[in-house]
């Protein structure tokens, strides 16, 4: 006599998963684009700089206060742009791994690797 695995009498169980996988798939590639079009702003210094990039990591604007721009202490500039363009890129990368999650939560009953 042979045993039965539950789900398995005619592939409907691997079908049910396959389509369930697939359905997450493209739910995934379409937060992920949703992401990468959206914008994610930081500013450094008190709001003295402010860089603007997107969910692909492009700079989009960087926006700066007259008053920043001291041509004897430019090492003070570089680091207030590196700080907002750190955070906003830090805001991206959250709003990515937030996506993900949720596109992935349909699927945590399967207990696969991921």
């Amino acid at each position: 006599m042979k045993a039965r695995i539950p789900g398995q009498g005619a592939g409907g169980g691997q079908a049910a998963m396959m389509k369930k996988i697939q359905e997450m798939q493209a739910q995934m590639e379409q937060k992920q684009a949703e992401v990468e079009a959206s914008e994610f702003t930081a500013s450094a210094g008190g709001g003295a700089v402010e860089v603007t990039v997107n969910g692909a990591h492009e700079v989009k604007s960087i926006k700066m206060q007259p008053d920043v721009i001291d041509p004897d202490d430019a090492d003070m500039l570089a680091d207030l742009i590196i700080a907002a363009t750190n955070e906003a890129m830090k805001k991206a990368d959250d709003a990515m791994n937030q996506a993900m999650q949720s596109a992935q939560g349909g699927l945590a009953g399967l207990n696969l690797p991921f």
